[in-house]
């Protein structure tokens, strides 16, 4: 059973893991508006991994006898000066997630609710991941700079693009 304060913790992360669906979503437009198929794309599929994470969440507060709650979101950022200024912007936000996330393990080990913090691990692997993903593509922006050619082959690239972070690698 998960207590009140535990409860409100992961329904916090809840709305956070959605709103990181809708940031995602927010960049695809975006880019697919600019013609840069490639990188909305690949906003569109991670858009629709965030909601995955927001739905394991849900799942796991209902199993443990809490309530999920769906809650009103922030509207994301819609218009990027760049599409260097929109990954910058992408790197900061899956940094305040890790952020959260990290705040999760401490109150669950604060309480001693082994259960969430054994399921929450799953997230922390999952944040080290995100952030080196938006890392990579942020140098290789950084790369490019206003190189027209260089943003084609980028956009062309970026759905191959896999990070094989530590945390990803499996240990044999």
């Amino acid at each position: 059973m998960l207590s009140k304060s535990i409860e409100k913790a992961l329904n916090k992360q809840i709305r956070i893991e959605a709103e990181s669906s809708q940031v995602y979503l927010a960049m695809a437009v975006w880019a697919e508006v600019k013609g840069l198929e490639g990188i909305s794309n690949f906003m569109y599929d991670h858009s629709d991994e965030e909601r995955e994470h927001m739905l394991k969440l849900i799942k796991f507060v209902n199993e443990r006898g809490g309530h999920a709650h769906i809650s009103e979101l922030a509207a994301p950022s819609v218009e990027f000066s760049s599409f260097q200024v929109m990954f910058e912007k992408l790197l900061e936000h899956e940094i305040s997630v890790s952020q959260s996330i990290n705040e999760l393990v401490h109150s669950s080990l604060q309480e001693k609710d082994y259960a969430t913090h054994n399921f929450i691990q799953w997230y922390v692997s999952e944040q080290i991941e995100e952030e080196a993903t938006a890392r990579t593509i942020l140098d290789k922006v950084n790369m490019i700079g206003d190189d027209k050619g260089g943003l084609y082959l980028f956009d062309r690239d970026i759905q191959q693009l896999n990070i094989n972070s530590a945390a990803a690698e499996d240990i044999e």
